[in-house]
C-alpha cells in the first residue's frame, strides 16, 4: 500500500488518533482497523476516510511521530501544530532552538523534559535506527542550558 519512510522504527508501536465519528464510520464501512492506517499513503487515507489531503497528512504525521520511542500523541500533535509533518524536517535543527520556538508558539514555558523530546526527535532524524528515550537527552540539555541559559524572549511562566 503506502510508502514507508526509511526513518521509521522496525516495529510499529501502538499509536493514538483522535478520529471523528465519521472517520470511524468509514473505517468500519471499509473493514479497516485503526492499526492498518499506518500502512496507507496520504491519497489512500483521503479515499478510505473521505477526508481532505490536509487531514490525511495530519493523521499520517501523528502515526509516524508516535512510532518513535518516547513520542506520544500530545507531543506528536505539538510537532504538527508547529508545522512539522516529517521526521526529515528535523535533520538540521537543534533541540534547544525547537523548544524556544515551541514556547514562543504556545506563549508559555514548558517542562524541561519537552526540550529532551525535541532533542530526541532531532536525534532520530539524524541517526535512523539508533533507539533512545527522552531521558537519554537530559544530561545534554542540562549542560547546554547551564552554559547558554534560556533566551530573553522566553515567555514568563
Amino acid at each position: 500500500m503506502g510508502v514507508k519512510n526509511n526513518n521509521e522504527p522496525d516495529k510499529m508501536k501502538a499509536f493514538k488518533l483522535d478520529l471523528t465519528v465519521d472517520e470511524k464510520e468509514h473505517l468500519k464501512k471499509n473493514k479497516i482497523s485503526k492499526n492498518k492506517l499506518a500502512d496507507l499513503a496520504v491519497d489512500e487515507l483521503c479515499e478510505v476516510l473521505h477526508i481532505s489531503n490536509h487531514r490525511a497528512k495530519q493523521l499520517q504525521a501523528l502515526i509516524h511521530f508516535q512510532s518513535f520511542a518516547s513520542i506520544g500523541p500530545k507531543f506528536a500533535q505539538d510537532l504538527i501544530d508547529m508545522g512539522y509533518y516529517s521526521i526529515d524536517k528535523f535533520k538540521h535543527k537543534q533541540g534547544a532552538e525547537l523548544l524556544d520556538e515551541h514556547e514562543l508558539f504556545i506563549n508559555a514555558c514548558t517542562d524541561p523534559c519537552v526540550e529532551d523530546q525535541f532533542r530526541l526527535i532531532v536525534h532520530y532524524a539524524n541517526h535512523p535506527g539508533i533507539k533512545k528515550q527522552w531521558w537519554d537527552m537530559t544530561a545534554e540539555r542540562k549542560a547546554y542550558r547551564a552554559k547558554y541559559g534560556y533566551p530573553v524572549t522566553r515567555p514568563i511562566k
